[in-house]
């Protein structure tokens, strides 16, 4: 059987993926992506945000094309345009991708857990808890984790509101004056975003468990739209009420901003997004772990669960050996520009090899010559 010729049972309503593209996209970065972008743009930087973000529109409906003339997943696609052993070593490295993006996910928010709420935790341990529960959620099939991605979404998203409490503080001249900065400098913040937008990429592995994919593809675009205001909305709302030196040197500047917040019920707004975070990062690990295990699982014919806990395994370890800020430094910069090397411009590449493959086979088909 083809293996993406997936039950309907097995399947999602396509009006659901709007929910897996969001999950994937907010995750840790929220907590402190502002001062990143604006390094080199200063208060331009939600330009670069907002021109990042609908640039992301081009590379969906490449990979939509991809998913279309290549079988249905990525692993489908490589052997179509390359055979089948040199497009097992490509989707391999897919695997490893995805591994790396769990453990980047997993180890930045454990940063933020270490650094503003219990600094003596143990990495091992915490790390464990997590990846069993990844474990149970990822092994209950593609539904599960898509509930998982909706009530990630939905359930923290009052938090949103909190951004309110910083208005009476706001100075919106410091947006002025607009385009004050070098199309280089727009362009690099444009790329420092890569890390905190990546995501949508596993729409390459699981597509083939949307229900009525061409009716999803709007429900997509209008993910990444949602993600691209939210995220332009974001860096304005925060350039308003930092400074640039201060933005220099808040490296959490979404978590400076809830220390403001004052409510008679409770005095540390913060803590209460650090808790709830853990809600939106459960999805990109499941589904970053889910796309990673199914690839070795159709590469290898290894059973997804073993192939799913070995790549449990290989997180786990990694994040317990990262243990100094530096690393997880060169993690996330090695990361963001690894995920801007996928989607714009190998992407691109992949869909022209298909097309071309598919001209010459349309060519050297009798059938077709002879009608």
């Amino acid at each position: 059987m083809n293996p993406t010729t997936i039950p309907e049972t097995r399947k999602v309503s396509y009006y659901l993926i709007y929910f897996l593209i969001i999950s994937m996209q907010i995750g840790i970065g929220v907590l402190g992506f502002q001062r990143i972008v604006a390094e080199p743009a200063g208060h331009d930087a939600w330009i670069s945000v907002l021109v990042s973000g609908l640039s992301i529109h081009i590379v969906l409906f490449l990979q939509f094309k991809i998913l279309e003339n290549g079988g249905g997943d990525i692993v489908q696609a490589h052997r179509l345009a390359f055979g089948k052993w040199i497009g097992n070593i490509f989707s391999f490295l897919f695997a490893l991708y995805f591994t790396m993006l769990a453990v980047t996910v997993l180890r930045t928010y454990l940063e933020v857990v270490q650094v503003w709420m219990f600094a003596e935790l143990d990495l091992f341990w915490i790390t464990l808890a997590v990846l069993l529960l990844v474990y149970y959620i990822v092994s209950s099939g593609f539904r599960t984790i898509t509930g998982v991605a909706f009530f990630g979404t939905v359930l923290p998203s009052y938090l949103v509101f909190t951004f309110a409490f910083i208005f009476p503080f706001s100075d919106f001249k410091n947006l002025l004056p607009i385009f004050d900065t070098t199309i280089k400098n727009l362009a690099q913040s444009a790329l420092n975003m890569s890390l905190t937008y990546i995501g949508y990429e596993t729409l390459l592995m699981f597509y083939p468990f949307i229900k009525d994919p061409k009716k999803a593809k709007k429900w997509a675009h209008l993910g990444v739209l949602t993600v691209t205001i939210f995220y332009t909305i974001v860096t304005a709302l925060t350039f308003t009420f930092f400074s640039k030196n201060q933005l220099k040197e808040t490296v959490w500047a979404t978590l400076s901003i809830w220390k403001i917040a004052e409510l008679p019920f409770i005095e540390r707004i913060e803590y209460i997004g650090i808790g709830n975070w853990i809600l939106m990062i459960l999805p990109n690990i499941c589904i970053a772990l889910w796309c990673g295990s199914r690839i070795i699982r159709q590469v290898t014919h290894l059973r997804q669960r073993r192939s799913l806990f070995i790549l449990s395994a290989l997180v786990l370890a990694a994040v317990s050996y990262i243990d100094k800020r530096e690393h997880i430094n060169n993690l996330n910069d090695w990361m963001g520009k690894a995920g801007f090397f996928l989607n714009y411009v190998y992407v691109p590449i992949l869909l022209v090899i298909l097309l071309i493959m598919r001209k010459v086979r349309s060519k050297n088909d009798p059938n077709k010559q002879q009608n």
